[in-house]
């Protein structure tokens, strides 16, 4: 399998590669100089699971809050550079654990070389980024457009580069909104280097469509043995990111933890609010540290024996329910009754 095949790079205190467990990585959308509101979302993005956070550097006041932010937080902090080569080296003398460049936007290769002087001395890795929307103008002519092809050839040239200055502490990150294009990149390059991989579906779009878009893209990615880190970039709260991205990871057997909600689809059988169930219930799991399945089930026909085959379940009847655990119907309560019945049976689990 490719991702137990990878270099093992450190990231703060953090491993990737190498069979590592694939960590789940966000990245903020407050303004980085606002060093307060920065620290509270990534603390609220660690609450739910993020083990990785990126931070955009567009300016010297944002590479220097990094040092109060890094100091407030327990999680690898990335700086996202773009054009400016001095702002990754004051990112990194500022606490960066790593540092986010398409070497083809940060200038001429003394530029470059800075940057790598300065990650070098530090023992700081650098992520390689290519996306679809930033590739060289001479690789869109060399293939007539954007292409996979394209995406693995700059990518592995800008790795050459840094190399040839005498670094190999790098990630890899190709990345395109065009999903079939981003899974056969990543098809492609994963046999062509043995540097981790960060995988994504950029600019997937809106929670609802971007959730679809990445769950396939990645999914498929993901069980070829491909990525080692992993963002669902979702036009959002970052925090639907990291809920995303660990149910993908569950569905995939990549990791385990966490409350699994399955719920059958609605019916002319179905006699309780069934949609409003499955919400309410779903939110209210979603931070929960245990690693069950919950059924929500809406009738009499199916739902009893699906119930039965999760941890704990509902099965809902008319203005009523059954809650089920572990196989065993425990009691029957009204509708109204059952959400806060699921709670205390979850709370007080053994």
């Amino acid at each position: 399998m490719y991702r137990d095949s990878t270099k093992v790079i450190r990231i703060g205190d953090r491993n990737i590669g190498g069979g590592n467990p694939v960590l789940i990585q966000s990245m903020t959308n407050t303004r980085t100089e606002d060093v307060e509101a920065t620290i509270h979302q990534i603390k609220e993005l660690i609450k739910v699971g993020c083990e990785i956070v990126r931070c955009t550097v567009p300016s010297m006041e944002a590479a220097t809050a990094l040092t109060e932010i890094k100091k407030n937080i327990s999680i690898p902090l990335v700086a996202d550079i773009h054009f400016d080569y001095r702002l990754a080296i004051a990112a990194m003398e500022n606490g960066a654990d790593k540092i986010r460049i398409n070497p083809g936007n940060i200038g001429d290769d003394d530029r470059l070389k800075a940057v790598v002087s300065v990650a070098r001395e530090r023992g700081i890795p650098i992520r390689v980024g290519v996306n679809s929307g930033s590739l060289e103008k001479n690789i869109i002519e060399k293939y007539g457009r954007v292409t996979a092809e394209g995406l693995v050839e700059s990518a592995l040239k800008n790795v050459k580069t840094i190399e040839d200055m005498g670094y190999d502490q790098l990630v890899i990150s190709i990345k395109s909104s065009d999903v079939l294009m981003c899974i056969k990149a990543h098809e492609l390059i994963a046999g062509k280097t043995d540097y981790p991989l960060h995988v994504g579906i950029t600019e997937a779009g809106t929670v609802n469509a971007g959730n679809i878009k990445s769950a396939l893209g990645l999914g498929i990615i993901l069980y070829q043995g491909i990525g080692d880190t992993i963002r669902v970039s979702l036009t959002g709260d970052p925090i639907e990111e990291i809920r995303s991205a660990k149910l993908i990871l569950k569905t995939l057997g990549l990791r385990k933890g966490g409350v699994e909600v399955i719920s059958c689809p609605t019916c002319g059988r179905t006699r309780i609010d069934l949609i409003g169930l499955a919400t309410e219930v779903e939110k209210m799991v979603a931070d929960m540290d245990l690693d069950i399945k919950v059924a929500v089930m809406g009738c009499a026909v199916n739902g009893p024996g699906e119930a039965k085959e999760a941890d704990i379940g509902i099965a809902g009847g008319q203005g009523e329910g059954l809650i089920i655990k572990k196989g065993e119907i425990i009691r029957k309560v009204p509708e109204e009754m059952l959400l806060t019945e699921l709670r205390e049976e979850l709370l007080n689990w053994k």
